[in-house]
């Protein structure tokens, strides 16, 4: 799945504005607005299914799922919730949620379990580590940029990965 997944994703196509902040709304729109380009990003089989769709429980109520994809190269449904900031446990149990319900309520018999993609601009190692992230092999946590890194940032976070790659087979010996 690591060669049909991305993380992270480049939103420089989306064209917008550099500022620190974006509302998800606004990301949403920006992604909706180059849905081509967006498709490219995400990888290989991808096709875009709805907005904003609206799940309901047994007890009438309504949640909204930011975007939803079908891939028909994994032959599931990939539901992507934007955050316009870093991941939280909040986030991890939102999205979590909303794979299981759609599960429930949307895929059918011979397609495989739904995916879910929380997109954030940062993610702490330990959310993901302590959360259902760990456990749930349909469930990521990708950050996303709107523009490439410099050379420098590039630099870094590659020191960044090396030193956790170290640890991690560190503690496995």
């Amino acid at each position: 799945m690591d060669h049909i997944l991305k993380d992270p994703y480049i939103r420089e196509f989306l064209d917008l504005k550099e500022k620190t902040q974006y509302t998800e709304s606004e990301l949403e729109q920006g992604l909706i607005d180059r849905l081509q380009e967006f498709l490219l990003e995400l990888g290989k089989g991808f096709s875009f299914v709805a907005r904003q769709k609206r799940i309901t429980t047994e007890h009438g109520e309504h949640y909204y799922i930011d975007l939803v994809f079908y891939n028909f190269i994994l032959k599931c449904f990939v539901v992507i919730d934007l955050k316009a900031g870093k991941l939280t446990y909040q986030d991890v149990g939102q999205t979590d949620f909303y794979v299981r319900l759609f599960d429930e309520k949307i895929k059918q018999a011979d397609d495989n379990p739904t995916i879910g993609i929380i997109l954030v601009t940062d993610k702490d190692e330990s959310i993901v580590k302590y959360s259902v992230l760990a456990e749930n092999a349909n469930l990521f946590a990708s950050k996303y940029k709107l523009y490439l890194p410099s050379e420098e940032e590039l630099r870094a976070e590659l020191q960044r990965e090396r030193e956790l790659l170290e640890r991690k087979i560190g503690q496995e010996h």
